[in-house]
């Protein structure tokens, strides 16, 4: 098992009303997106390319907040993501955003790959994601079965050295304190409060207990020879700095990009 029913119900438990704390009601976050929402996909789209009219296919596209934008630019989206509570939001932001969206509610692993096989131009996954998978191949194998011959697979997410070798303390760039205290090749699995938890209703208060998953931390050649045992052909692999700050975490990669096709034949 790499994703779980216990991960599934916390995922359906608060999602909504945890987007709305984070971005706003949909109506208010489909007129932020609607000003600019080229801003809202970057750097990924620079690894894109020409989006217009392109089948793209969001993996684990939570609230539809990267999709809708796409889908504002033109590109036919689609979202798959477990999670009743992301679907609500997404599909009340694309309405308010005038995007017709698709999202289907399933577990990324049981995709109807006999309907979505060779369904995309381009298959990508963004922020946080592999860690939740405890075997990364079928991971890697579902989206390249769900690309077309020539399609591209993008993925965008933590660096491993940042996420399993480096911690930082402090708050402002002359006290930030950077130690080496991870083992890089730890293999074990680690328990994480949900990804939406510091946007729930009554967690600043601590009125409210939730839920956790487990999280297995890869190694980036981990990463890259799963991307390749799937069949895809790497093209380039992208190490970032902090793209938020020029001072914060100075000198260590904070995210990297991995771009990859199916073969034609």
């Amino acid at each position: 098992m790499v994703t779980s029913a216990a991960s599934e119900e916390l995922w359906n438990e608060d999602t909504y009303s945890a987007w709305v704390a984070r971005f706003g009601t949909p109506e208010e976050a489909a007129a932020k997106l609607k000003k600019d929402p080229s801003a809202r996909i970057q750097p990924l789209i620079a690894h894109f390319g020409d989006i217009q009219g392109k089948r793209m296919m969001n993996i684990m596209g939570s609230n539809g907040y990267k999709a809708v934008a796409l889908g504002l630019l033109g590109a036919d989206v689609t979202v798959a993501d477990f999670s009743e509570g992301n679907a609500r939001y997404a599909a009340e932001l694309s309405e308010a955003a005038g995007v017709n969206l698709h999202y289907i509610v399933s577990d990324v692993l049981k995709l109807p790959l006999d309907e979505l096989s060779g369904a995309f131009d381009l298959v990508f996954a963004e922020q946080g994601i592999v860690h939740y998978f405890t075997d990364l191949k079928p991971f890697m194998d579902t989206a390249a079965a769900l690309l077309s011959p020539g399609g591209r697979f993008v993925l965008r997410d933590f660096h491993p050295v940042s996420t399993k070798l480096i911690s930082s303390k402090g708050s402002t760039a002359k006290i930030r304190k950077h130690k080496v205290t991870g083992d890089y090749f730890d293999e074990s699995l680690e328990e994480k409060k949900v990804s939406y938890s510091k946007y729930s209703p009554g967690e600043e208060g601590g009125e409210k207990q939730t839920g956790v998953v487990y999280w297995r931390k890869w190694t980036l050649g981990e990463i890259v020879t799963a991307v390749a045992a799937s069949g895809l052909i790497i093209e380039k692999l992208v190490e970032e700095p902090n793209l938020s700050s020029d001072v914060f975490d100075k000198g260590i990669p904070k995210t990297f990009v991995l771009s990859a096709v199916k073969p034609l034949g």
